[in-house]
């Protein structure tokens, strides 16, 4: 076997730095797709200004890569492409730089979603009052001593309430006989107080008037007459025993306490039949008494009122619609009542303020005791 001899290679010939060297097409290799291919001009190879797509013509490799010596050349060996010694650097080629990427990195797992925070939970585990777990109590235990105050609290608070509304409504809270006797007795639907004046001053104890009253002091007039009102007498009485003269416990208590010794009643009704009236007095122990009952009533009078008088040409209807007041005169107070005869609410030819004044007549027996017990002056 003869060996075979070195083949020789060829230099390529020199370039000036002006002027690149130029590459054609070589035999044997299809140009590169998107580079153009350098024709010869008279007199040599013409310099392509400025770089194709994809990079410079001559850095631009075969598909494959560049290609190995075609057997049939010119010049019977391998051609290798000389470097430019004082040219400018190669870029690299657009395909190139797609190869030398880096490669994709791998997609990551998407993180497991965090459980929502128990916010309840952690309150109530730092919920804790430090007196308490000093003495050994835990959570637990210290959430049913707060309930048990709360609910200690709570009904502390009920009893305070309802001991000031029954101070209020006159010391005691109607009982049941109370409500089942205001759904068939009469009653007021609206009542307004008033206390004793200084008029009265000289009858402000019953030790400085002592003497009992009686019916013809106190109705004395059969007829009453006010401006259009014009009310006669259909009935009256004396009662001693004052809770006779009453319906519900709660009044005849308070009447009781206030020494209440005579209770004097008066039944009116109009001369034209619309309108009824009554006029009751008590006979009480002092000022004080008096000014009590009548504020007292501002409640009380819905448990408790005056016993209408039963007479045949008068009566207050049961459920109609009836007004009244309480005056305290000294040691005396005495409640009005008036309505309709009908029970129905007063319309614009009512007018209950003159109805009022009228059925108040008889206290002119109560103006005659201040005269009588008030002291004299110095004749002169």
């Amino acid at each position: 076997m003869t060996a075979t001899p070195a083949r020789r290679r060829r230099r390529p010939p020199a370039r000036s730095p002006e002027r690149p060297v130029p590459t054609g097409p070589q035999e044997g290799r299809a140009p590169a797709p998107g580079r153009p291919e350098q024709q010869p001009a008279p007199g040599g190879w013409q310099e392509r200004t400025g770089p194709a797509s994809g990079g410079w013509p001559e850095q631009q490799p075969a598909p494959g890569g560049w290609p190995e010596q075609q057997p049939g050349s010119s010049s019977g060996g391998s051609r290798r492409r000389a470097a430019p010694e004082d040219g400018p650097r190669e870029r690299p080629a657009a395909g190139r730089s797609r190869e030398r990427r880096s490669p994709a990195r791998p997609a990551r797992s998407p993180k497991p979603p965090k459980p929502p925070k128990r916010r309840g939970s952690a309150r109530a585990e730092e919920w804790s009052i430090p007196w308490l777990e000093e003495r050994g109590l835990t959570r637990g235990q210290q959430k049913l001593v707060v309930a048990g105050g709360s609910v200690i609290a709570a009904v502390a608070a009920l009893t305070v309430f309802m001991l000031v509304v029954s101070g209020l409504g006159g010391g005691s809270v109607p009982e049941r006989a109370e409500t089942s006797a205001a759904g068939t007795q009469p009653r007021p639907g609206a009542y307004k107080g008033w206390v004793s004046s200084k008029v009265f001053a000289p009858i402000a104890q019953r030790t400085a008037d002592p003497e009992p009253l009686a019916l013809k002091d106190v109705f004395a007039e059969k007829t009453l007459k006010e401006g259009r009102i014009t009310l006669k007498l259909a009935g009256s009485k004396l009662d001693s025993g004052c809770a006779a003269a009453v319906w519900g416990p709660a009044l005849a208590d308070r009447l009781t306490q206030a020494g209440c010794t005579q209770a004097l009643r008066g039944l009116y009704t109009s001369a034209d039949g619309r309108y009824v009236a009554q006029y009751t007095l008590f006979n009480l122990r002092d000022t004080a008494s008096a000014d009590a009952l009548v504020t007292a009533l501002t409640t009380m009078h819905r448990g408790g009122w005056a016993l209408a008088l039963d007479s045949g040409t008068a009566a207050f209807p049961a459920g109609g619609h009836t007004e009244a007041s309480g005056h305290a005169m000294g040691h005396y107070a005495g409640l009005v009542w008036i309505g309709r005869a009908d029970g129905a609410e007063p319309d614009v030819k009512d007018d209950f303020v003159s109805l009022a004044l009228t059925a108040r007549r008889p206290e002119k027996a109560v103006f005659r005791r201040v005269v009588a017990v008030a002291p004299k002056p110095p004749v002169p």
